[in-house]
């Protein structure tokens, strides 16, 4: 007979259940379940007591959950802290028990205690995280160029503008890489911080995989000699009747500038045998393909949702975010796990581009309805009501006011994860 839910035990994972816990998540995500000595080492610097959760049946771990410490930015700059969730698992032999809601619950009642702003994870699965809180908040768009059809001159040598495109290696990436990054994600919401291991990882000096490719890395300089630009790429193909069809795969491109972006794509569309360039994970109103003299040459191969936010302190991240106009909005925020202070709650916001204040209310009627999940989309300014509205996600109580959020919380430039965790 199988164990009950009763029987399986959620808890914090010690350094000696370490390996088993690892085992139990290559399990769930179908990977080999022996690591390296290498590998196990680059997985214990991610070890944080108290932030790893598995849920064990005897001895044998069947459920896994890791958080840590983020920082997300919200619109207009300013940084928020986050509970980072990934390496979720739960085995198929121990499905339909309540063991992701007892660990996903246990993690985020500790990091509302904590203080953490939101929490923050890459869904795997669409139908999953919903039921918790989250909400889609940014969205992703990759994207394939066709190289001869691009219209760019074969012989293009560097940027017009002044500025110079070099190749250099992850020593110097590692040297840069962070301060241009920390420029990029504090202009860009929706980014999140990277760590020295995130570095490290990426550069090669600790190999998290068992096959690393070293890629290439080039910084587009700007004619100040400051980097603004970077970009990782790998490349790959063959030779078909004496003609080369090579594909420049591209692991990260961060940029400062526009004039930054532009010679970094133009760049790897005029290297040598390249016929085809994929994006890395590109925001959906990315400029690239109007970045080519033919946008057309530019097609979108993914476009899905990407990272998703759990709201824990409403007031908090209302007013960490700005505003362009100004304006008054009474929001009825339904919170069914209660993490936000309650099961429904009611938050006057009064924002302008000087500031914003919010504050719960009882009085007042509401100007709309809606879930913590969907207040994410519309706080990261991603979706606007209006559309939530016609979608059912939203419920407009006083006419005219989703065109109201509209004016307050939807940006012109929409947010942008480009990372994975």
């Amino acid at each position: 007979m199988s164990p009950s839910a009763a029987d399986v035990d959620v808890r914090p994972v010690t350094e000696a259940e370490f390996i088993e816990w690892q085992r139990a998540l290559n399990t769930g995500f179908l990977r080999e379940r022996r690591l390296t000595r290498e590998q196990l080492e680059v997985r214990r610097r991610q070890f944080v007591s108290g932030r790893l959760l598995g849920a064990f049946d005897g001895d044998r771990c069947v459920a896994t959950l890791r958080s840590f410490d983020q920082e997300l930015t919200a619109v207009g700059g300013a940084t928020v802290p986050a509970d980072a969730i990934t390496n979720v698992s739960v085995t198929s032999t121990h499905r339909r028990r309540g063991l992701l809601t007892r660990m996903m619950s246990r993690d985020l009642a500790a990091a509302r205690d904590r203080g953490d702003v939101v929490a923050t994870l890459i869904a795997a699965e669409y139908p999953i995280y919903g039921r918790y809180g989250f909400g889609p908040a940014t969205s992703l768009a990759e994207w394939t160029v066709d190289v001869p059809r691009a219209g760019l001159d074969p012989r293009w040598s560097g940027p017009e503008c002044g500025g110079r495109v070099d190749l250099v290696e992850g020593e110097e990436v590692r040297d840069v890489g962070p301060k241009l990054h920390e420029r990029v994600r504090r202009a860009q919401a929706g980014a999140i911080s990277r760590d020295d291991l995130w570095w490290q990882m990426h550069t090669g000096v600790v190999r998290h995989d068992r096959e690393w490719t070293e890629p290439f890395y080039a910084v587009y300089r700007a004619p100040s000699g400051e980097v603004e630009g970077l970009v990782a790429y790998t490349c790959d193909g063959t030779w078909r009747d004496k003609q080369p069809d090579h594909t420049a795969e591209v692991r990260s491109l961060i940029a400062a500038t526009p004039a930054a972006e532009r010679a970094l794509w133009h760049h790897l569309c005029s290297i040598d045998w390249i016929t085809k360039v994929k994006s890395d994970r590109r925001a959906p109103d990315d400029l690239l393909p109007h970045l080519l003299p033919n946008p057309r040459a530019a097609g979108i191969t993914v476009r899905a949702d990407w990272l998703w936010v759990r709201i824990l302190d409403v007031v908090r991240a209302l007013e960490a975010r700005t505003y362009e106009g100004t304006g008054t909005l009474v929001l009825e925020v339904a919170d069914r796990d209660g993490l936000t202070g309650g099961g429904r709650r009611r938050y006057r916001l009064e924002a302008s581009p000087e500031g914003a204040s919010c504050t719960p209310v009882t009085a007042e009627g509401a100007d709309l309805t809606l879930d913590v999940g969907e207040l994410a989309a519309l706080w990261l300014g991603d979706e606007p009501a209006t559309r939530l509205v016609a979608l059912g996600r939203v419920r407009e109580e006083r006419a005219g006011a989703a065109r109201v959020a509209d004016a307050l919380l939807y940006t012109s430039r929409r947010p942008w994860c480009p990372d994975v965790f």
